[in-house]
Order: C-alpha cells, then sequence, then structure tokens
C-alpha cells in the first residue's frame, strides 16, 4: 500500500510498482488508508507524512496500535527530511525514512524489497 496525497507521484509509484509485479493498494490521505486496513492488509506500507486531514505520523501510530495492523513493515517517504522527524517516524514504528528529494524510484523499489526481506526472515 502506498499513502500519497500527489497525484504525479502517485501515477509514477503506480507506474514502477506494477512493473515489479506489485498488487497495489492506494490511498490519498491517512483516513483513506485506515479504512483500506480494515478491509485488506499489505504486505508494506509507504507513507507521506504530509498529507490532507489524517497526517502520516498519525495515520502511523494507529497501525502501530492495531493488533491488526501492528506487524506491517512502514517506509516513509516524505519531503520532511529534518532530523527531528526522522527520530519521530523511528519512534512510532516506521522500518525507514526516505526523503523525496534525494531518492529515485529504484532506491525506493530496493528499499521496498530490503525491508519486505527483513520482515521476512525475522518471521521465520
Amino acid at each position: 500500500m502506498w499513502v500519497e496525497d500527489d497525484k504525479f507521484l502517485s501515477d509514477v509509484i503506480a507506474r514502477k510498482l506494477s512493473n515489479e509485479k506489485c498488487k497495489l493498494l492506494h490511498a490519498a490521505d491517512g483516513e483513506q488508508a485506515l479504512a483500506l486496513l480494515e478491509k485488506e492488509v499489505p504486505d508494506i506500507i509507504l507513507l507521506d507524512i504530509l498529507l490532507p486531514g489524517l497526517d502520516g505520523f498519525e495515520a502511523l501510530s494507529r497501525v502501530k496500535a492495531s493488533d491488526k495492523t501492528k506487524n506491517i513493515p512502514v517506509i516513509i517517504l516524505s519531503n520532511l527530511g529534518q532530523k527531528a522527524d526522522i527520530e519521530k517516524g523511528k519512534k512510532l514504528g516506521a522500518d525507514s525514512f526516505l526523503i523525496k528529494a534525494t531518492v529515485t524510484l529504484d532506491e525506493i523499489i530496493e528499499e521496498l524489497k530490503t525491508v519486505l526481506r527483513t520482515h521476512s526472515q525475522e518471521r521465520s
């Protein structure tokens, strides 16, 4: 699942992930993401912080507070890159924090694969 309100970036991510044979769930804001999580449990969540309404930090907090979703790995992908933002994301349970301006789509895909691999090894 990816949670992103920027239409252009969402389209680019969707195309790239589709090429990787991913089944995609998209939410444009935190409330929509939480509603989708009631119906489906994705393998991983790619989460923006600056979202309309419920922001990514609050959405992350709720994901990690729920028994149903707490074990889903979360990668934050945001333009926020201050040390305090990164620390807050990690403290709330994010597995990784990527800054949009400094990563390529290929690096995002590699990070998704790395985090998924790590989580599957931890469950084994």
